[in-house]
Formats: structure tokens, C-alpha cells, sequence
């Protein structure tokens, strides 16, 4: 089988306490509660941008495992998708006193007043999954462009010389992880010039929304071939759509390595392929990140947690009980 992946492994994050504050949640490594001041406990900051993806509830998970490991206290606060209240969120961690800040930003230009707060504050961030255009002292992520390529060459390759019609099933507006996933797709498929890609409407990286919209691209598109989501999730709901009206000749493929679409591909049906992006190693090496710089180690500006393909040659290695495949397995 063939090498595709590269991961690091890391350490720390918290167990589950609850602190009625706002929309803060604290989850101490040691006693008591809220932060450094109180405690004498290392606090990490995790703003994130929602709990409505199971991919963002992992990266939670993830998160808090490594904070308790490594004996630090993380307070979580949930934006729920809304920027203002991201920034408010991040202004209340830092009133809280937490030590360092980790984002995973609503959107990226947006959540610059929370970015300056914390500068005014002397406050390090470390951005997690969505990187932000400047004021972050690191960035921990994956590769989504080489994401969208792996997955993107193998579409290509099971569509053959005679291509056809792709939808393609977006992310985020405005977001760089589904611009990268776009276009690292785009150029994999580029060099069959029989592939032509439909642009459906961002989905937010949430079925539901897949749902409704590939019910109307599967009506206006009677002659597609594959469907590209920015994300299992949305694939899945892609696949729901075209299994209900009986198209099991549409190909599917994703992104994230969601189990359910593991699964499937190892089932052989019409679920081609999906990209490792592992959200529990992902929230421990940005846990790791955020704890490396403010201890004041050199930490790069990007940290890379590694990617590859998962595709019917190997997804059955790599199913289980997890919600999302892992990463280091061969």
C-alpha cells in the first residue's frame, strides 16, 4: 500500500467542567475554576467558530484532551457561527486572564478586533484550522489545497478519458479552506478537458444545507457523473439526495475522513475517496502550538498536521469506531 500520510503527534487538554459565565465553559486541568489568576493553572483561551459540524466538535475534543494532559485549564466559548459575537467571546477569555488564545476564526477579517484586544493585552494567539490574514503568532492546519488534489486525482481517474459532469458543493464564501479545497480539486482534474465543474452554492460545511441544494442541482444537472463536496458531511447529504432518486451511477467524494464516508468507501459503493483531516490530532498539536509559544519557544508560522488520501484501496484500514478516521495509521 502506498505512503500518504505524515502526522505528528502531540500532547495536552481538559477535562469537561461547566462555568456559567457568558458563553465561556471552563474545563480545569487541577481544582477551582476560571484561569491563571485563580488557580495557579496555565490557561488556554479556545475560541471557535461553531459546534455545528461534527468535524468542529472533534477539534473540541481534541482540544481538551491534550489541555489536560499537558495540566493546563482551557475555557471554551462557542460563537456559533457569528463574528460579533466571536469577538466578544475572545474579549471575555482575555477579561478571564487566560494566558494564551487559541481562534478558529468565524471569519478571518472579521475576528480582527478580538485579534487586537489580545495584542493590546499582550496575549498570544495561535489560530487552529482557519488561518487569519495577520496578528497570530502561529497557525496550525492542514494542507486543503493538497487536500483537494489527492481527492480531485482520483475522481479524475475513476471518471476515465470520457469525463463528464462534476458538481462541486462549496464550503464557506469567503473562507481560505474552501478556496483551497476548490482549487486543489480544480487543478487535479484540469488536464481532462471533458471534466466540467458546476459550482453549487456554499453549504457552510453543513448536510442539511447539501440536502436541500443538491435536490435542485440533481434536477437542473440530470446528466452529472461525480460530486465533489467541500466536506464528507455535505457529500453525505449529497449521496442521501442521489441514493432516493435512485442514481447510484453518480460517483461521490469528500473531505475529512468523516467515518461514515470511511465506511462507505470500503463498502464499495458509489463514495470514492475522502482526505485524512483528523480533528482530534489537529486540536492537540494546536494545543501543543498555543503551549510552545507561550512558554516563548521558536514555533513556525505554519504547522502543518499532515494529510492523504483515503481512498477503496485502503478505507478499510482505517475504519473503527471513531467519528473521523485517525491519523498514523497505515
Amino acid at each position: 500500500m502506498r505512503m500518504k500520510r505524515i502526522f505528528g503527534i502531540f500532547i495536552a487538554t481538559s477535562t469537561l467542567a461547566s462555568l456559567a459565565a457568558c458563553s465561556v465553559s471552563t474545563t480545569p486541568g487541577g481544582s477551582g475554576g476560571g484561569g491563571k489568576k485563580s488557580t495557579g493553572t496555565l490557561s488556554i483561551g479556545f475560541s471557535q467558530a461553531t459546534q455545528q459540524s461534527p468535524f468542529y466538535v472533534q477539534l473540541r475534543t481534541g482540544a481538551e484532551q491534550a489541555a489536560k494532559k499537558a495540566g493546563a485549564e482551557l475555557n471554551f466559548a462557542d460563537a456559533g457561527d457569528d463574528v460579533t459575537k466571536q469577538n466578544n467571546d475572545i474579549q471575555d477569555l482575555i477579561t478571564r486572564g487566560v494566558d494564551v488564545l487559541l481562534i478558529n476564526p468565524v471569519d478571518p477579517k472579521g475576528v480582527k478586533a478580538g485579534l487586537a484586544a489580545a495584542k493590546a493585552a499582550g496575549i498570544p494567539v495561535v489560530t487552529v484550522d482557519r488561518p487569519v490574514p495577520s496578528g497570530a503568532a502561529a497557525h496550525v492546519g492542514r494542507d486543503n489545497k493538497e487536500m483537494g488534489r489527492l481527492v480531485g486525482a482520483e475522481v479524475a481517474k475513476s471518471l476515465g478519458a470520457s469525463g463528464g459532469k462534476i458538481i462541486e458543493i462549496k464550503g464557506d464564501a469567503g473562507g481560505a479552506v474552501a478556496r483551497d479545497r476548490s482549487a486543489g480539486f480544480h487543478e487535479a482534474v484540469a488536464a481532462n478537458k471533458k471534466i466540467k465543474i458546476v459550482a453549487g452554492p456554499y453549504c457552510d460545511y453543513i448536510r442539511s444545507k447539501a440536502v436541500t441544494a443538491m435536490q435542485d442541482l440533481l434536477q437542473t444537472n440530470t446528466d452529472v457523473k461525480a460530486v465533489y463536496a467541500h466536506n464528507d458531511d455535505m457529500a453525505l447529504g449529497a449521496l442521501q439526495v442521489l441514493k432516493e432518486n435512485n442514481r447510484t451511477d453518480v460517483k461521490v467524494a469528500g473531505v475529512d475522513g468523516l467515518m461514515e464516508a470511511v465506511k462507505s468507501i470500503a463498502a464499495d459503493g458509489p463514495y470514492l475517496a475522502t482526505a485524512l483531516n483528523d480533528p482530534i490530532s489537529l486540536g492537540s498539536t494546536a494545543v501543543s502550538t498555543a503551549l510552545d509559544v507561550q512558554a516563548g519557544k521558536k514555533v513556525a508560522a505554519s504547522v502543518d498536521a499532515g494529510t492523504g488520501l483515503i481512498d477503496r484501496a485502503d478505507a478499510g484500514t482505517y475504519t473503527g469506531s471513531t467519528t473521523f478516521a485517525l491519523a498514523g495509521k497505515e
